[in-house]
């Protein structure tokens, strides 16, 4: 139906212009507006321009009628479909069904369909289904060792194209957004190129391995067939011509005459592409042994017959066994060195139809379940084909141990309960060994697309996208694309080209400008009305006489019946609008440049957007109201005046020097009163914070200041030169140095035995240096230390205490000295320290000898343990030996019996 999209969904390789990438280019005019054709005209030249710069170096202009039709069906119809997409709105990332940008980084599959996605969404993806693939392959692996296993699995992974499935190893992740040709990392977006372009050359190999590369700009899609012109033969070899490198195939439509594969005939079909067929002439033919003739094709002459060959051997008593064959039947397979039928005695010398006797020995060789060995004697034939040994075996899940034969398998009854690959549902399988298989059942799960259910088995992750595609038309059918399936609701239908269909009824008629096909109303006439209106002036608005009827507005799915909009054609139309005229109207103040356009019809006092700017009883400031009228009427002789507004603002005039307070007062005439608030100030000692009135303290001089701040009390604070707080009334100058501190210090001599009085000041200046009458020591000492001399007494203390130094030094001395060799050492420590000295006078050779005993010690207990290991465990083996030997001789109780 007209107007409606058409709706066709099928599988997206089945031709048509891929709706998964699109690009773009700047255009001009309104993208909303259907009517729009300089706008469509626009963005058209655009591409047209665009696509034209792309494909400047591709030489198609000189190529014959089939050539051109080919080259552009298969590469640069593509091309020009992707850059097409975008004007029509159909770019949309196959995994988030979000549209592309061209600012968003993309990435595309250069392998298979050449779909765009989104660089974050397609490496989630990636990721998704790697370690999928590697938890299932390590699942697969389970048998082997962890890290072996993990290793495997993951060199394994593979992920593939949401859209072709086409197959990528874990190193082809993308990790960086590049352009189409992969030259630049990150690519700036121009308006003037395609989004995601380079503006380079492709320059990346042509299809077919010619060795030519692609000379196209940087573009999006498959890059097309090779152009360039070469000279090429036929399929047969037997024409050449001039022909593009990306189509050098060709036949020349004569007779093949190639040598066939019997060698004898030449093949008669024309020129084709390929081997040449096998020779189809008959004719009769032996097989390989000869004895039977069959009519063949040339190409099947080697043939054999159903019969064996039967000719004698060279030995002259046995015959070959073989099938019909040719050449010689090769020597007698019992002819030269023979064993018993177990292989364990060897007999030379005899002839071939002399039969072997058995040894008489256990035969021994490995059963079929290679776990055990045959325990009859040597034998002719095979040996038994099941092992009935007798041993416990676990069943595959470990749930459940029994003694049963060899042969038989071990399954219990209990179900796996561990959920499958697809993490929904459980095994249930019968005695699973853990390696649970994929689930069977369907998906179901409903696709981004919200149309669909996955067809899928049931799976972990995401599932795939929807591989349908939908089909959006213009109103009148003539254009369409394809977009996924999901994306349909976001999409706008294509511009279409052709003319709409709908005839024009206003009174204009066929001099209405013509228009595109479209959905919805048609566009209004753009043509003047013309008509007189009553204040003068003529109607300038366009043409509002009938409207056609409209199409339907463009929708998906007509789930009820549509609502036509619009008037009948055969109305009169609606009548002229007022008028629209310009004229210049002042506002209510009547402020010079403030003069406004109106138009004629509207026309109406207005208020400016300028302030008032009359002065305010205050004196101070000016009425900020908007533009106003100060006599709006005159009522019964009296004027009703609208008056300006009254000052609220704070007083904010400047205050006197050093008042940092506002004025308590609104906006007021004259000078501000004195100010009230209390300031803090400290005094010089920093012991008292007096508080003063702001206008009284910045009032007052510098010295009325200066006697307002002492606090009367002790200045307290510490002096430059000495330990002492000033002993001064609180003072606003530097406190006095500490050459006139009265305070009294303790000194002392030297030794601190003798101790004096002294004045601080005397302190300070002898260990300046300043008092000359004294001989004071020199060093580090502590203050007072050292300034008193030391006496007669002092002396003699000091004298004895170095004798008694020195008594003690020579005591530790006289300890620290060996005692004789000849004192019997009693300690073990001393034990020790002998043997060392005794192990020190010894010789190198003594030394030698001590250490070859002691290796040969262990070397001797290691060669025991080892032949204690070796016998042990022949001792043991011979010992099971003897035990099977006993239990095959012990008849065994049938159960049953009694």
């Amino acid at each position: 139906m007209q107007g409606m999209a058409a709706q066709s969904r099928q599988r997206s390789g089945d031709g048509g212009p891929p709706a998964t990438s699109a690009w773009t280019v700047p255009l001009s005019g309104d993208d909303s507006d259907s009517g729009c054709d300089e706008g469509d005209r626009q963005g058209l030249l655009r591409i047209d321009a665009l696509e034209s710069s792309i494909l400047a170096n591709y030489p198609v202009a000189d190529c014959t009628d089939d050539t051109v039709s080919s080259l552009f069906d298969s590469g640069l119809a593509k091309i020009r479909a992707m850059l097409l997409a975008k004007h029509s709105g159909a770019t949309a990332c196959l995994i988030c069904l979000e549209k592309v940008r061209v600012t968003d980084p993309i990435w595309d599959c250069k392998t298979g369909c050449h779909a765009v996605f989104h660089l974050l969404c397609i490496q989630s993806w990636a990721q998704q289904a790697l370690g999928t693939a590697a938890v299932h392959s390590l699942g697969q692996l389970s048998g082997q060792h962890f890290p072996m296993a993990a290793a495997e699995a993951e060199e394994k992974a593979r992920w593939h194209c949401p859209k072709c499935r086409s197959e990528y190893s874990k190193s082809e992740l993308p990790r960086e957004y590049r352009c189409f040709c992969g030259k630049q990392v990150d690519p700036v977006n121009d308006p003037w190129l395609a989004p995601h372009t380079c503006g380079d050359k492709c320059e990346r190999p042509l299809p077919g391995d010619c060795g030519h590369n692609c000379v196209l700009l940087c573009h999006p899609g498959p890059c097309p067939t090779c152009p360039q012109l070469l000279m090429f033969s036929c399929f047969c070899g037997g024409a050449s011509e001039m022909r593009r490198c990306g189509h050098r195939s060709f036949s020349c439509g004569k007779l093949c005459r190639k040598l066939l594969g019997c060698g004898k005939h030449n093949c008669e079909k024309s020129c084709h592409q390929g081997a040449c067929p096998p020779c189809a002439k008959t004719a009769v033919h032996p097989c390989k042994c000869g004895r039977t003739t069959a009519l063949r094709a040339c190409a099947e002459l080697d043939f054999r017959c159903e019969q064996s060959c039967g000719r004698q051997l060279s030995c002259q008593k046995h015959w070959c066994d073989k099938g019909c064959h040719s050449g010689s039947c090769g020597e007698c397979t019992l002819a030269g060195k023979r064993s018993c039928p177990c292989g364990k005695i060897q007999h030379t010398g005899i002839t071939c139809d002399y039969v072997v006797p058995t040894c008489g020995s256990t035969c021994e060789k490995p059963l079929s379940c290679q776990r055990h060995r045959c325990n009859e004697r040597c034998h002719y034939g095979p040996c038994k084909d099941t092992c009935r040994v007798v041993l416990t075996k676990s069943c595959r899940c470990g749930s459940l141990k029994k003694e049963v034969p060899c042969y038989q398998d071990l399954l219990c009854e209990r179900k796996c309960q561990r959920t499958r690959d697809c993490t929904r549902h459980a095994c249930k399988r019968r005695c699973c060994d853990g390696n649970c298989p994929p689930c069977s059942e369907v998906c179901g799960k409903r696709l981004k697309c919200r149309n669909h259910k996955c067809p899928a088995p049931c799976h972990r992750g995401f599932c795939a996208p929807c591989p349908l595609t939908v089909q959006i038309s213009c109103a009148c059918g003539e254009t369409a694309f394809q977009v996924p399936c999901g994306t349909e609701r976001d999409q706008r239908p294509p511009r279409c080209v052709k003319p709409c269909r709908i005839p024009a009824v206003c009174l204009h008629g066929a001099n209405c400008k013509v228009h595109r096909c479209h959905y919805g109303a048609c566009p209004a006439c753009q043509l003047p009305c013309g008509a007189i209106l009553p204040c003068g002036h003529c109607c300038k608005e366009r043409c509002h006489g009938p409207q056609p009827r409209p199409n339907p507005e463009y929708t998906l799915k007509s789930k009820k019946k549509k609502v036509r909009h619009g008037t009948d054609p055969t109305n009169t139309g609606s009548p002229c609008p007022p008028c629209s005229e310009w004229i210049v109207q002042q506002c209510l103040g009547h402020h010079s440049g403030s003069e406004r356009p109106m138009v004629c019809s509207q026309k109406s006092l207005f208020q400016c957007e300028k302030l008032c700017g009359n002065p305010l009883p205050c004196g101070n400031h000016q009425c900020q109201s908007i533009c106003h009228l100060e006599q709006l009427a005159q009522t019964n002789g009296v004027a009703e005046v609208d008056t300006c507004e009254r000052c609220n603002l704070p007083c904010q005039k400047e205050r006197p020097d050093g008042c940092i307070h506002l004025c308590s007062l609104p906006c007021h005439i004259g000078d501000c009163p004195p100010c009230k608030a209390l300031v803090k100030r400290p005094c010089y000692c920093r012991a008292l914070v007096h508080a003063f009135e702001c206008s009284m303290f910045n009032s007052a001089t510098k010295e009325a200041q200066a006697k307002l701040l002492p606090c009367g009390g002790p200045c307290h604070q510490k002096l430059p030169n000495c330990a002492h707080l000033c002993p001064d009334i609180c003072h606003p100058n530097a406190c006095p140095t500490a050459t006139n501190c009265r305070k009294k210090v303790v000194v002392r001599c030297a030794c601190q035995r003798l101790k004096k009085e002294w004045l601080c000041c005397e302190v300070q200046a002898a260990q300046k240096g300043e008092a000359g009458s004294k001989d004071l020591p020199k060093g580090t000492l502590p203050p007072g230390c050292g300034l008193l001399l030391c006496d007669q007494e002092c002396m003699r203390l000091a004298a004895e205490q170095k004798a008694k130094e020195e008594s003690e030094a020579l005591r530790q001395r006289k300890l620290k000295e060996p005692e004789p060799k000849e004192i019997v050492v009693r300690s073990k420590r001393r034990r020790r320290s002998a043997l060392a000295d005794e192990k020190k006078n010894s010789s190198w050779f003594q030394e030698w000898m001590v250490t070859a005993t002691q290796w040969f010690w262990r070397l001797l207990w290691v060669v025991i343990g080892i032949l204690l290991i070796i016998y042990g465990y022949k001792g043991l083996q011979g010992l099971s030996d003897w035990m099977n030997a006993r239990d095959a001789i012990r008849p065994r109780k049938m159960p049953g019996r009694f």
